[in-house]
């Protein structure tokens, strides 16, 4: 079994921080120092090298780090055999997610509470961010699953196909939009409201506009807000024409506070991916979450 000190040193390897690693384990500083320094004591070795505020492993770290990882996912393995044959073995487990905005507020809570049911013992920490960030957090190892919307995809990270969406132009009950059915040459002409640069629904928007060869960039855009619950509250008490995920607004198209505006030449559909680090696809427990999230929403549909 891997040692707290192992388990604290897995968690600054995989961050390259000491203060990211106090943050995730709720330990101070001060207590990781001391436990590092007491392995690279072990090892007769440096594990880490200090550049300022950040720090980089040492050839030794990187061994003990790569080693380590092995044997996490075997200590994985073995809790998941034991499991299976003794009802009273149930380690604990920490889980880092992180997903995109839409995912986040209106598609994984359900499957969370359900997952956590079956896995009392799995401590989850969620991470709320567009997708051009979330995969940020997964290449700078803050997180070890990630699940976004379709975005350009990078070499080094494997993407899971996991649902598809749509994303429909909204208004106000009260605008008089919503008596129109509009076409993608239309918007040249029509104030918009729109999600901040590097999420996945202003990309969808983006990538459809420029099918009908219908420039961003030239429409007019009267605020760009970060986050959906911000766009959709903006949105109600303004004239302006936002772009959502529907799945972030059905409660509110079923109570009529929002209306779907028709733009049949414009369709935009998107696909929501979990993403991990090449390499890493059969690590424990996020391969178990990853099929336990696919059967649970293939059971809804």
């Amino acid at each position: 079994m891997l040692s707290h000190k192992h388990e604290i040193f897995l968690e600054v390897a995989r961050l390259l921080s000491f203060t990211k690693a106090s943050q995730t384990l709720f330990i101070s500083q001060s207590a990781i120092s001391k436990q590092i320094k007491a392995l690279e004591e072990y090892y007769k070795t440096g594990l880490f090298e200090r550049l300022g505020n950040s720090v980089v492993l040492t050839p030794g770290g990187k061994l003990l780090y790569k080693k380590l990882l092995v044997a996490k996912q075997l200590q994985h393995e073995l809790h998941q055999e034991f499991v299976k044959i003794s009802e009273d073995f149930s380690p604990r487990i920490q889980m880092m997610i992180g997903a995109s905005t839409t995912i986040s507020l209106y598609v994984l809570p359900p499957v969370l509470s359900a997952y956590l049911e079956q896995n009392p013992n799995t401590q989850l920490t969620l991470k709320n961010r567009n997708s051009e960030n979330i995969l940020k957090a997964l290449l700078e190892h803050e997180i070890d699953l990630g699940v976004i919307e379709g975005i350009n995809k990078v070499s080094n990270v494997t993407y899971t196909p996991f649902l598809t969406d749509e994303v429909i132009a909204v208004c106000s009950a009260k605008n008089p939009l919503k008596q129109q059915q509009l076409s993608a040459q239309d918007l040249y002409s029509i104030p918009l409201a729109l999600r901040e640069s590097g999420s996945g629904t202003l990309a969808v928007l983006e990538e459809a506009l420029a099918q009908k060869h219908v420039k961003l960039s030239e429409l007019p855009v009267k605020v760009r807000l970060g986050g959906t619950e911000a766009l959709k509250n903006f949105v109600r008490v303004d004239t302006c024409l936002a772009f959502l995920p529907r799945q972030a607004v059905v409660k509110e198209l079923i109570s009529g506070e929002l209306v779907q505006v028709q733009i049949p030449d414009l369709p935009m559909v998107r696909h929501f991916n979990f993403i991990q680090r090449r390499g890493t696809e059969n690590n424990l427990p996020y391969k178990n979450f990853v099929q336990f999230t696919k059967r649970y929403y293939s059971k809804t549909e």
